[in-house]
């Protein structure tokens, strides 16, 4: 979870008169078919701001979907990525038991303290996997972070299971050491 977000989140009862979780729970009671009519919802009925409205509103639809469903929609039209994505998490799995794997709609974080590695489909042919390798130069295969910005400092792109090697396990380890 990024600073923005906890930051928010911890200032929610402040704020807002309520925790997120209540705000969950009067959400859960409600069931809008619309995203902006649980914002407008929160907004009219109990004058929380836009920004506060939006987040609840996102991080409670994000319940409504379990792990496995958030990934299967990420591999479908792309099933044949799926091999390289769980191999990838084995290889992560064994680094330490305070390994977190949390997917989200378009990707999957990978987190001990903070996130380290992440995980995308990026086109029907490739998976592209995020490193945080903060002052490791960049190599022909460890590109830099591209379209994940500021998320990762590295980009690897994997088309093959066969590219899910020793090396790259080594520089997932590292990114995992280093997210101490």
């Amino acid at each position: 979870m990024d600073k923005a977000l906890e930051t928010m989140i911890n200032n929610m009862p402040e704020k807002t008169g309520k925790s997120l979780e209540e705000w969950k729970s009067i959400l859960r009671s409600k069931a809008f078919a619309k995203h902006s009519e649980g914002v407008n919802f929160l907004k009219k009925e109990h004058g929380v701001t836009h920004g506060f409205a939006n987040t609840i509103v996102t991080l409670s639809k994000e319940e409504q979907h379990t792990a496995d469903d958030l990934v299967s929609s990420q591999y479908k039209g792309k099933e044949v990525l799926f091999p390289i994505y769980e191999k990838l998490l084995t290889a992560v799995k064994d680094f330490g038991n305070d390994v977190t794997v949390t997917p989200k709609k378009t990707s999957v974080s990978v987190i001990r303290k903070r996130q380290f590695v992440l995980i995308k489909p990026a086109t029907k042919t490739r998976v592209d996997l995020g490193l945080k390798l903060p002052d490791k130069p960049t190599t022909d295969r460890l590109g830099n972070s591209g379209p994940f910005g500021t998320m990762c400092t590295h980009r690897v792109q994997i088309t093959s299971e066969n590219d899910v090697d020793q090396e790259l396990i080594d520089w997932m380890k590292e990114a995992y050491i280093k997210a101490e």
